[in-house]
């Protein structure tokens, strides 16, 4: 886990992406889809850390409908980013995994509701 990568505007875990060693992180501006990006574009503009701390929060985002992000953002307005970067990482160090090799998709991935990826964050596997 790499927490100077911290989690994106969006709610994604940049902490624990292995997609791309050499991105920085998104609030690093290290992602390459920051052009086009409505979280990266929006936060910037309102001077947000990220989409949980809006007001119009969750609003209509290609990423917070996918269910993991729109979870992690709102797990981060409750309980607060350090505490899902330190329950990541406990995850990852006791086997979950993120994203699957090649995959854009992990094991917070599977549950179908938020109550289910809140309970894999706070209990894991």
């Amino acid at each position: 886990m790499d927490r100077t990568k911290g989690v994106a505007y969006c709610g994604l875990a940049c902490c624990v992406c292995s997609e791309n060693t050499t991105c920085v992180g998104c609030r690093n501006k290290g992602c390459k889809d920051k052009d086009w990006c409505k979280s990266f574009n929006c936060c910037k503009e309102k001077g947000l850390n990220g989409c949980w701390e809006c007001s119009d929060f969750p609003c209509e985002n290609q990423m917070l409908d996918k269910l993991r992000v729109r979870t992690f953002a709102k797990f981060i307005a409750k309980y607060g980013e350090e505490k899902l970067m330190d329950a990541l990482e406990k995850n990852e160090f006791n086997g979950m995994v993120y994203h699957y090799e090649g995959q854009l998709v992990g094991d917070y991935d599977k549950p179908k509701t938020e109550e289910e990826i809140r309970a894999l964050i706070q209990q894991g596997l």
